[in-house]
């Protein structure tokens, strides 16, 4: 190589467009590596879900046509791996945006300080999120841990977001060949379980960017309550592409406020930003309570009953079988697709930890290995939320029933009939409680509860009573 190039660790920020990291290295005019490390090393329990890696594949192999296929691609201990790139490259800088996971953190310092140790400049950038963790803090100085005061307060009097950056329009690339996508084996074998997945989505920068301008277009209209709704299309199913950095939150904000205020929507968009400002809360509490992934952020709940054992009963949860249909069509939509509608989310969340009892640990371990948008930051502290025992959680004795949720959200049983057909048949008053239909009806509709789709795994009225009754001990 005639000129020492400069090396860009790509991470959750798999674009061009937007990407602070990239440009920077393009400004400094030296010939560019583009990096991609899968370090399930340094991850430990955390490395990625089955779905994530699926995602992950498809994601790598679109960015990488957009760099004309001179991405490098490598897998094993980043710790290691980078500093060897840099010797055998003499690369000058490495260029990165910053992750917020604790793993990453501590792993990206020790590659930060062994680099700079041998003389090599490495740089830095926020990618990720609208605001850093440390800089929306009370007055005091401590952290927030209610939403509503750190997005209104916090995050509203700061600095406002930084400006999305262009692609840059032509970047010189180092030419060095690495591992093939297929070397890093982020696709299942046999079965292949994610051929369907897959068929919901556009993987990818370009994908991302159409999401975006369908849903400002065809959903951010009526987002407020419409959101609520699982079969409307007013969610704006951002969040795999959020995660892998596919676009920026600073994209969609500043998309969203031009919007929303050229068509008078401003209600609308200021319900999504909020949105966006929850993924922000999310963050701001993983970076300064780390142990929000495993531990209950209110101790209260350390001496709750819960059980957090696989059972027979977990196991139906997963599959969809619980007898409830809403709380099923979660499950298979998820199992279908790699996503869950967000009401649906806490739905079948709180049936997990209130009617059976299982700790929210095996709710996010599950999400982690099914949803396309696992994501460390948002899936602990939704499901901690869930519990009870995290910030600014939900009350531990909101328990929703889920033949009322499914009435209230989904009152023609649409989003039901998609995902349980074996049900279909049944009218509207009795899609959400099958076992309360007339047994000629059930006959009618060619269904046998207990056979072709089972009777509730427990009565909402005993269960609710049961939950209760835990919650007054931990007092």
């Amino acid at each position: 190589m005639n000129a020492s190039p400069v090396i860009v660790w790509l991470r959750q920020d798999l674009r061009l467009h937007d990407n602070p990291a990239l440009h920077a290295a393009h400004q400094s005019g030296a010939p560019i590596l583009p990096v991609y490390i899968l370090d399930d090393i340094n991850a430990g329990p955390w490395k990625m879900g089955g779905a994530s890696r699926v995602w992950l594949h498809h994601s790598l192999n679109a960015l990488n046509q957009s760099l004309g296929g001179h991405l490098y691609l490598a897998r094993g201990d980043a710790a290691a791996l980078l500093p060897a790139l840099v010797q055998k490259t003499g690369a000058r800088g490495v260029y990165w945006n910053r992750c917020y996971e604790p793993w990453r953190i501590a792993r990206d310092k020790n590659i930060k300080a062994a680099l700079e140790q041998d003389g090599i400049e490495t740089h830095s950038f926020n990618g990720a999120l609208l605001w850093e963790p440390w800089d929306v803090k009370k007055a005091d100085g401590s952290p927030y841990k209610v939403f509503t005061p750190y997005f209104r307060k916090g995050c509203m009097n700061a600095r406002p977001p930084r400006q999305p950056l262009p692609a840059p329009k032509k970047i010189t690339f180092a030419a060095l060949t690495g591992a093939s996508l297929d070397d890093l084996a982020l696709l299942p074998t046999t079965p292949r379980w994610d051929t369907g997945m897959v068929k919901h989505w556009a993987i990818g920068e370009k994908g991302a960017q159409q999401r975006l301008k369908d849903f400002l277009e065809d959903g951010l209209q009526g987002y407020k309550e419409g959101r609520n709704v699982p079969d409307q299309t007013n969610v704006s199913r951002l969040s795999p592409h959020l995660h892998f950095g596919e676009i920026s939150p600073n994209t969609a904000w500043y998309a969203a406020n031009a919007y929303g205020v050229a068509h008078h929507l401003e209600r609308d968009m200021d319900c999504f930003l909020s949105e966006l400002g929850w993924r922000e809360f999310s963050y701001s509490l993983l970076y300064h309570t780390p142990t929000i992934v495993w531990d209950n952020l209110n101790t209260r709940f350390n001496d709750f009953p819960w059980t957090d054992r696989e059972t027979k009963d977990v196991n139906a949860w997963q599959r969809g079988l619980t007898g409830y249909p809403i709380v099923d069509a979660g499950m298979r939509e998820l199992w279908q697709t790699g996503y869950m509608h967000n009401r649906v989310r806490m739905v079948v969340g709180s049936f997990l930890v209130k009617h059976m009892l299982t700790h929210w640990r095996q709710g996010e371990m599950w999400f982690w290995d099914t949803l396309f948008d696992a994501d460390l930051a948002n899936n602990a502290a939704s499901w901690q939320w869930i519990a009870g025992c995290g910030a600014d959680a939900a009350p531990y004795f909101r328990i929703f029933n889920p033949i009322v949720q499914g009435e209230k959200f989904d009152p023609a049983g649409a989003y039901v009939r998609r995902y349980i057909p074996e049900i279909a048949a049944l009218p509207d008053k009795y899609i959400h409680k099958p076992w309360e239909a007339p047994p000629l009806m059930l006959e009618e509709a060619g269904i046998r509860l207990g056979k072709t789709y089972p009777e509730p795994l427990i009565d909402h009225a005993k269960a609710r009573a049961r939950a209760l009754e835990a919650f007054q001990n931990t007092k």
